[in-house]
């Protein structure tokens, strides 16, 4: 588990049930023209979920990690 999905889970709220920490799943997705046609998935989210009512939210890693697009395209590269 990487350092922001351990800051999300700990630091999640439930609004609804008021559950402290939260189960992180990431979700990588393409999108439009040729990033689509090769499969190059240059966006990427965490969601982040209740264990108690299953309330989650969606937050854009981009943002949170601070990537550039260079960063992204040498771990699609070089990662999972």
């Amino acid at each position: 588990m990487s350092t922001t999905d351990q800051m999300l889970a700990e630091k999640f709220v439930c609004p609804r049930c008021d559950h402290h920490r939260g189960h992180v799943e990431r979700l990588a997705m393409s999108g439009t023209g040729l990033s689509r046609l090769l499969e190059i998935q240059m966006h990427r989210y965490a969601f982040v979920s209740c264990p108690n009512c299953g309330y989650t939210e969606v937050f854009n890693l981009r943002t949170l990690e601070g990537k550039d697009n260079l960063g992204s395209f040498l771990e699609v590269l070089f990662m999972d």
